[in-house]
């Protein structure tokens, strides 16, 4: 096995010769077959239609912050609302882009063109295909498998489905071939398919449906070994061939965030991004969900996941004296550098000023990410954002590689140095990154995983969570390791040492915020920032009732045992209406596509109009 890849380039080809809109519908062609299948030419111009079934940026800068653990939301996704998703709001179920990839593998014949560059460019629709089939499989389980265009009396418009066994394995046939006929290796536009980006596909695949297959306990020919030992091999052969690495150009400090800030890819480890331009009006609006009171969904990330950021020296930092009572700047002092290139931290500053979190209209939580934003307040109020975002980087295969190896039992040291170690040192960490974790770090492994007792894989399952935040991962590493009820838990904030007080969050001198009980309180806190009148612009204040909740505050402050202050904490109240049970590891085959075809067999759980009840 050689190669695999996904998703699409920045700047989206819209003058597509062939879309199709479903199974029996016959392709449009502006020109006629035959001038487009003779000639590289065509085939080149065929295939910028594959890359509009890739996510957009702006799809990618929300595509999990409602399907997460670590983070706080204005609204629950119907997915996880009590009651409020069945198969008649399910969607998913279109294969109009399936129709276009078929079209073209059955019609690339024409000896006019060179059996290399044939395979090539079949080599990238089969990559589709896969991408296609990966993304049905990863929602729905069983589905029909479909290797040809189907004319309008095609039985197999009414197939049931075929098993999750036959499909996967075709789609690693499909990527297989990719891999191995996909002629492209470098891009410098950092925004097309590759062989590299079909082997971190590969690798991508293989790791989702073998721990997917071991931690449901799926009983199938293809043991859940075999797959993770081809996420294994493909992450190899990529680290060994690609010529990619950790990007570490800009220090401890900046380095990370770099990735996801510039308008071009850092190719030296981005494999693939979504990229944009200003000049021809393709743009993102990242700043405008991540700042915006009323467009985004204020997500704000919680303190749990906060606390599995680890110390400098690789210790985690819940082993630090007096953790649970420490103040925002406190806690961000001597933390992974990744912590500061996430959220916004002591020091962070837009436009030359220094900034805190904003409570006065984003954050309820106290940590507001940053990610994937740009710093200058400029972007904030529309979709502006010119900064590219990767679909493929070198640091996912690295943890793919280190995660298979650690299910598989043989992961080394030397692995672990190349993998975790070395994304570890990028952000600053100076210890444990040349051997293999020996001990558990107790607070992790009982907030999130319980059952693992495996030094090793909870370390590099923390990995994963840091290096990945926001980047659409978190929603399929809790479904293919049946942790879906992490879905549920509250969502607790920073440490408020006292409430009807002025906060100086960062230290910067100027105050930020003021949770206050009672107008009274509120009324006297303002007393305490000496001129209110000059303080009030940038110092936010926020009502805020003591105790584990109430009917109608969904901003709470929580006492903490055993200390005077407390936790910030939102929509604690409506914690009962988030649900998740067994049959949410997949989705409802949509109503309106059992009509169509009455052979399709809806999923366990949600039949006969069954909604997500948390069983």
């Amino acid at each position: 096995m050689k190669k695999i890849s996904l998703f699409y380039p920045a700047i989206v080809i819209s003058s597509v010769l062939f879309i199709s809109c479903e199974l029996n519908e016959q392709p449009k062609a502006s020109v006629g077959k035959d001038a487009v299948f003779s000639s590289e030419a065509g085939l080149k111009t065929y295939s910028w239609s594959f890359y509009n079934m890739m996510p957009s940026a702006s799809d990618l800068n929300q595509i999990e912050i409602d399907l997460v653990d670590f983070g706080a939301i204005n609204n629950i996704n119907t997915f996880i609302t009590k009651n409020a998703y069945s198969e008649t709001v399910s969607g998913g179920w279109s294969w109009s882009n399936l129709r276009n990839i078929n079209y073209f593998i059955v019609n690339c014949t024409n000896e006019a063109v060179s059996e290399t560059v044939r395979n090539h460019y079949i080599g990238l629709a089969r990559f589709f295909r896969a991408y296609f089939y990966y993304d049905k499989v990863r929602r729905f389980g069983d589905v029909p498998w479909i290797d040809k265009p189907l004319d309008v009396d095609d039985e197999k418009l009414f197939a049931p489905q075929d098993s999750r066994e036959l499909v996967m394995e075709k789609v690693w046939e499909d990527l297989d071939f990719a891999c191995n006929n996909i002629t492209t290796t470098t891009d410098p536009s950092g925004s097309l398919v590759t062989k590299w980006v079909a082997y971190a596909f590969a690798s991508r695949i293989a790791l989702f449906e073998g721990t997917f297959r071991k931690y449901h306990n799926l009983n199938l020919a293809t043991s859940a070994q075999t797959w993770l030992q081809r996420a294994a091999s493909a992450s190899e052969y990529l680290m060994n061939n690609s010529g990619k690495k950790l990007y570490t150009a800009e220090g401890p400090a900046k380095s990370f965030r770099a990735l996801f800030i510039n308008d071009s890819p850092i190719t030296e480890e981005i494999l693939m991004a979504v990229v944009s331009s200003e000049k021809l009006g393709v743009l993102h609006h990242a700043n405008w969900k991540w700042t915006s009171p009323t467009y985004g969904n204020r997500f704000s990330m919680t303190r749990p996941f906060i606390n599995t950021f680890l110390q400098l020296d690789g210790t985690p930092y819940t082993e630090r004296p007096g953790w649970e009572t420490e103040t925002f700047y406190e806690e961000c002092q001597n933390r992974d550098y990744r912590l500061s290139q996430t959220i916004r931290t002591p020091g962070y500053s837009r436009d030359g000023e220094l900034t805190a979190p904003d409570f006065i209209g984003y954050t309820r939580t106290g940590y507001q990410p940053i990610k994937l934003c740009l710093d200058g307040k400029k972007y904030d109020n529309a979709a502006l954002n010119t900064n590219a975002l990767p679909l493929f980087r070198y640091a996912e295969v690295l943890l793919n590689y280190a995660e298979a190896k650690a299910e598989l039992e043989t992961l080394t040291d030397e692995d672990w140095q190349k993998t975790i170690g070395a994304l570890r040192s990028r952000a600053g960490i100076s210890g444990g990154i040349s051997t293999k974790p020996s001990t558990i770090d107790p607070y992790f492994q009982s907030y999130y995983f319980p059952e693992i007792s495996d030094p090793v894989l909870l370390e590099i399952r923390r990995e994963r969570a840091i290096e990945l935040s926001l980047e659409g991962f978190r929603f399929d590493d809790l479904r293919r390791w049946a942790k879906g009820d992490l879905l549920l838990k509250s969502w607790y904030g920073m440490y408020i040492p006292k409430l009807n007080v002025p906060m100086d969050l960062d230290r910067s001198g100027t105050y930020d915020v003021i949770f206050y009980t009672s107008g009274a309180g509120l009324e006297e806190a303002k007393m305490l920032t000496g001129d209110w009148e000059k303080a009030k612009s940038t110092c936010a204040t926020v009502y805020v009732e003591e105790g584990a909740g109430s009917p109608t505050q969904l901003q709470l402050a929580e006492k903490v045992p055993g200390a005077e202050g407390y936790y910030l904490t939102w929509d604690k109240p409506n914690d009962y209406k988030r649900v998740w049970g067994k049959k949410q590891y997949l989705y409802p085959i949509p109503a309106s596509a059992i009509v169509k075809n009455p052979n399709l067999k809806q999923n366990p759980g949600w039949e006969d109009g069954a909604t997500n009840d948390g069983n």
